[in-house]
């Protein structure tokens, strides 16, 4: 396809591995929170929705730093963790986390949107017919939001796919290891006469970015009219 080469299939497996294992994480956590933010009231509830949206706020590298200050090997935490034989720093899964943390806020801002969106007295009949506060959840708010939750879903996949600010300074662009679709690109074009492969993973970046939208747009139809 295309005429891809090797390390341009790796770039592209790597960037897909990356923004699903991304995606899949983070989603239960952004649900939780952003049910949180949509429903409950408690001390803190704006620093916790500061710290949800700092990543958008923060220059991306200046959050890769961050972490590599915080996961990096010399790092308590990133100490700690290599002794369990877990290293995040210069790895494919220093990319996850980087672009887990970048797509975080995207995701619970739209879910939140569509938990907000739910009558709360449909929440409230349920719990005075005696529902516990997790079936009201699981049985009304989950999926009279979910076409939300679909649409964060995918919104935080494309943010992974595209993420390279933190990427690149946490976990640096090592080829077969680190190198995804954008920082593959970027490699290609800092070399004279390499814009080939350029503007062949440009192409292959736009048809996922254009397939995950269709499919976006398909999975929220279908839960709507269910």
């Amino acid at each position: 396809m295309l005429g891809l080469g090797p390390q341009e299939w790796a770039a592209v497996a790597l960037s897909l591995q990356v923004a699903l294992c991304a995606t899949l994480l983070s989603l239960p956590l952004a649900i939780w929170v952003a049910h949180l933010l949509a429903r409950k009231t408690f001390p803190g509830k704006q620093l916790l929705n500061a710290a949800v949206h700092l990543p958008l706020i923060l220059p991306p590298v200046v959050t890769g730093y961050l972490l590599l200050l915080s996961f990096g090997t010399q790092s308590a935490i990133g100490g700690v963790l290599a002794k369990f034989g877990i290293v995040l720093a210069f790895r494919w899964t220093g990319a996850v986390l980087a672009a887990a943390i970048m797509a975080f806020p995207l995701m619970v801002r739209a879910i939140r949107l569509g938990i907000e969106a739910v009558d709360p007295k449909l929440e409230q009949a349920a719990t005075t017919l005696g529902s516990s506060p997790f079936k009201v959840f699981t049985t009304i708010t989950l999926p009279m939001c979910l076409p939300a939750i679909i649409a964060g879903a995918v919104l935080a996949f494309a943010k992974a796919m595209g993420e390279f600010g933190a990427t690149i300074t946490f976990v640096a662009s090592i080829p077969g290891e680190t190198r995804t679709l954008p920082s593959a690109i970027y490699a290609f074009l800092q070399v004279p006469g390499a814009e080939g492969p350029a503007i062949r993973l440009t192409i292959i970046a736009v048809i996922i970015a254009v397939g995950a939208l269709l499919v976006s747009e398909w999975l929220a139809a279908k839960a709507a009219r269910r």
